[in-house]
């Protein structure tokens, strides 16, 4: 991926608990723990540009009798970042791979889908407009049948998640959460459509931002 925004300055704004990003982990959080209440038996996740993975390990954190059931990859390229990542994930006895690359290309998840839970939190605001459509689109060839994903979009001038949401539900998905403050939207859908098969070797998005 590339960019020009300084991802561990911008994950600093996370101490702040009244800020934007603090409420939007906060209500991805939310939905993690909903959906960690509707389903029984292993569950299998995936989080694309994941950085210190917190949108996920602090819900387990809390929760220590679902750790044995929950497995899967978090993929974050900054190194720093990761490395932040793989910590909590050894301090928790986790069962999840932390692998630093490129959250942006499939190659990135051979070997950890299908996935129960796919999360793309932090993605659509920082890539085209063309990215994101591909990479909904692509999105069920993550998935396993009737597996959710959970989206965000930032606060722009043109608010695209009303558009994005209709992408989503264009290619086989339904709308089963959607929460919106003056930070960005929380988006959740279900996979109604049949998954499609895995396309390693393909490019989903890149930073721009």
């Amino acid at each position: 991926m590339s960019g020009s925004t300084d991802w561990r300055q911008w994950h600093e704004e996370y101490a702040d608990p009244a800020s934007g990003l603090s409420r939007r982990r906060r209500a991805v959080q939310d939905r993690v723990r909903a959906f960690l209440d509707d389903r029984t038996g292993p569950v299998r996740v995936v989080s694309a540009c994941a950085g210190e993975g917190r949108d996920l390990l602090d819900v387990l954190a809390e929760r220590p009798d679902d750790l044995p059931r929950v497995s899967g990859r978090l993929v974050e390229l900054d190194p720093v970042l990761a490395g932040r990542a793989r910590a909590l994930v050894g301090d928790l006895g986790a069962d999840l791979e932390v692998v630093e690359g490129d959250a942006g290309a499939t190659d990135s998840y051979a070997g950890a889908v299908p996935a129960d839970l796919v999360m793309l939190c932090g993605v659509f605001g920082n890539v085209t407009d063309d990215d994101i459509r591909r990479t909904v689109r692509a999105t069920p060839s993550l998935m396993a049948p009737g597996a959710v994903v959970l989206w965000t979009r930032g606060s722009f001038e043109t608010d695209l998640a009303p558009v994005i949401a209709g992408w989503f539900e264009e290619s086989g998905f339904e709308r089963t959460s959607y929460h919106a403050d003056d930070a960005m939207p929380v988006v959740e859908h279900r996979l109604v459509a049949e998954p499609q098969a895995f396309r390693p070797g393909e490019q989903l998005f890149t930073f721009v931002r």
